[in-house]
C-alpha cells in the first residue's frame, strides 16, 4: 500500500431543510390552522481517528466530502429528517489544520476520538411556529440555515514508542525487521526506506511499537532530502534508538555523524533532544575490534552520557536481543501516557 501523509481535503456540510409553509385542511374542520413543520438539521462532516488506516491515501483519491442536507418540513407539522452526519476515518496521528486561517482544528491521537470540522446548517422554521393570538394564518417560514464549507490540511504522525533514526543505510531497516515482523525494502545503498515503517515488538506477553524513519541527512531541518516530512514522525515518539555506523566506508567519523542529526533534530523542533535515547554501534563486524571502545567512548562523550550499544551485523540476529530489551527497559522507566 502507498505511503501517503498529507493530503489537502474540501468538506462542506449539508445545508438545513427549509420549513414548510401548509394550512390543515379536513372535512368538517372549516379553519383549520397552521400545521407547516420545521426542516431537519444538515448532517455535520466529522473525522474520527482509527487504528485500522495506516496512511491517507483514501483521501488523496476523493478530495471533495459533502454531509447530506436536511429534509423539508412537511404538512401535519411533521418535521423534516436530519441529515445524517459524514464521518471520514483518518489513521490515528492525524493533525488538522484550516488551510485559510492555519489554525490547528485537531490533533487526533487516540482510536475512536471524533472532530467536527464543518457543522451543519439549522434547521428552517414552517408556519405554525409563527401563529399567535394575533396572527392566526401565518405564512411566514424560513429557510434552513448554510452549511459550513472548509478547505482542510490533514498531516499524519506514525503513532510508535520507538523511533529508529540516523544517517541513511545506518542498518535502521534490517534492525527493525529482526526486533519485529516489519518487512521494509532492504538493500546497501542509501535511502531505501523513503517511507516510515511500523513494527510491534514483543517482550515476553507484552510488546512496544517501533517506527523505521527514513534517512536523515544535513540540512533535514531545512527540508533538504523531505526532512520535514520524515522529522515529523519523530515528534510523537516517546524515545529514541539512534543507529549510528562505525563503517570504515563513511565520510565523517561516527562522532561526527551524530552530532549532525541532533543539530538538525535542534533546528526542528529542541524538544526531541529531550527524548530518552539510545545509541545503537552498528556494522561494528567492519572494524578492529580494538578500536570499538574508542569508538564506543567518542560516541557516549557526544550523547552527554546516553548509553551506548554495539550491533555488529544486524542481519545476522547478533546483539538485536540486547537492543530490543535495552528499549523496552527505557520505556519502563519513562512515565505513562502520551507526549
Amino acid at each position: 500500500m502507498r505511503f501517503v501523509d498529507e493530503v489537502s481535503i474540501q468538506v462542506e456540510s449539508g445545508a438545513g431543510g427549509d420549513g414548510a409553509c401548509s394550512f390543515r385542511r379536513e372535512k368538517y374542520v372549516a379553519y383549520g390552522g397552521p400545521d407547516g413543520g420545521d426542516g431537519g438539521r444538515g448532517g455535520d462532516v466529522v473525522l474520527e481517528a482509527t487504528r485500522r488506516k495506516s496512511t491517507l491515501l483514501d483521501l488523496r483519491g476523493h478530495s471533495l466530502w459533502r454531509a447530506p442536507a436536511g429534509g423539508r418540513g412537511q404538512q401535519r407539522n411533521m418535521t423534516g429528517a436530519n441529515g445524517p452526519d459524514l464521518v471520514v476515518q483518518v489513521p490515528v496521528g492525524t493533525r488538522v489544520v484550516d488551510e485559510d486561517t492555519g489554525k490547528l482544528l485537531g490533533d487526533l491521537r487516540r482510536d475512536g476520538q471524533r472532530l467536527r470540522v464543518a457543522r451543519g446548517g439549522g434547521a428552517g422554521r414552517g408556519n405554525n411556529a409563527f401563529k399567535s393570538a394575533t396572527n392566526r394564518t401565518p405564512r411566514e417560514t424560513t429557510p434552513g440555515g448554510d452549511g459550513e464549507s472548509r478547505r482542510l490540511h490533514l498531516e499524519l504522525s506514525v503513532m510508535a514508542d520507538v523511533g529508529l533514526l540516523g544517517y541513511p543505510n545506518a542498518g535502521k531497516s534490517t534492525l527493525i525487521s529482526r526486533m519485529s515482523a516489519a518487512r521494509p525494502r532492504i538493500a546497501d545503498y542509501p535511502f531505501t526506506t523513503l517511507v516510515p515503517h511500523l513494527g510491534v515488538v514483543r517482550v515476553g506477553y507484552e510488546n512496544y511499537v517501533v517506527a523505521d524513519i527514513p534517512g536523515l541527512i544535513e540540512g533535514a531541518a531545512d527540508g533538504a532530502g523531505l526532512g520535514h516530512r520524515f522529522l515529523r514522525h519523530l515528534s510523537r515518539t516517546r524515545a529514541l534508538l539512534h543507529l549510528v555506523s562505525v563503517s570504515p566506508d563513511e565520510d565523517e567519523p561516527p562522532a561526527t555523524r551524530y552530532a549532525n542529526i541532533r543539530r538538525e533534530l535542534r533546528r526542528y523542533d529542541p524538544r526531541l533532544l529531550s527524548r530518552p535515547e539510545i545509541v545503537v554501534l552498528t556494522k561494528t563486524d567492519t572494524v578492529p575490534p580494538e578500536v570499538l571502545p574508542r569508538l564506543r567512548a567518542d560516541l557516549e562523550e557526544a550523547a552527554a552520557g546516553a548509553q551506548a550499544m554495539l550491533l555488529a551485523a544486524p542481519g545476522t540476529g547478533e546483539g538485536v536481543q540486547a537492543v530490543i530489551y535495552a528499549a523496552w527497559n527505557l520505556l519502563q522507566a519513562l512515565p505513562g501516557g502520551e507526549e
